[in-house]
């Protein structure tokens, strides 16, 4: 794995060695950070269902202004821990189930990246939660098994793309 655009460029992340974390694709999150290239520079973004905190790097790599990485597992935010280690960036790591996390959250966050387990059923938990800590103008991103389907509300859907069996959905108040 590793970043592939910005001020961290080419700059290898640790190798995933877990069977809990799905890794996004390089297709995916190339695809991902090049639709929102013009949206991401000056954003607070929160990471929810880290993993190895790739996704939220690779943010940051593209000039958003904070990441806050969150998952519950304790390798995960070890391995995120570490990738930021590893690129010299200062950025906070929580240690927390994202319910929970989301339940107690003050924050308002402009990008909200969503790739928690497939057919784990956190979607329809967290996506109500997320409302009051979105800005009116930002964005949610859930990447999903393609055949899944979810109620999004309260949130609308403004965009969607599949890449085989992966699909990025891109939601708006």
């Amino acid at each position: 794995m590793r970043v592939d655009s910005g001020i961290y460029k080419d700059r290898k992340l640790l190798e995933n060695k877990y069977d809990h974390i799905r890794p996004t694709t390089d297709k995916v999150k190339q695809a991902l950070f090049v639709k929102l290239q013009f949206f991401v520079p000056n954003k607070k973004v929160l990471d929810l269902f880290c993993g190895t905190g790739a996704m939220g790097i690779e943010a940051l790599s593209r000039g958003a202004e904070s990441v806050l990485f969150v998952d519950k597992d304790y390798r995960s935010c070890n391995m995120t821990k570490e990738n930021l280690k590893n690129l010299n960036i200062d950025a906070k790591v929580v240690k927390c189930d994202a319910v929970k996390f989301v339940e107690v959250c003050k924050e308002r966050y402009d990008l909200i990246i969503l790739d928690p387990p497939y057919k784990s059923g956190l979607y329809e938990k967290v996506l109500p939660k997320l409302y009051d800590i979105l800005n009116d103008d930002g964005i949610i991103v859930c990447e999903h098994a393609s055949n899944d389907n979810f109620d999004y509300a309260p949130f609308e859907v403004y965009d969607e793309k599949k890449y085989g069996n992966i699909t990025l959905t891109y939601l708006q108040k």
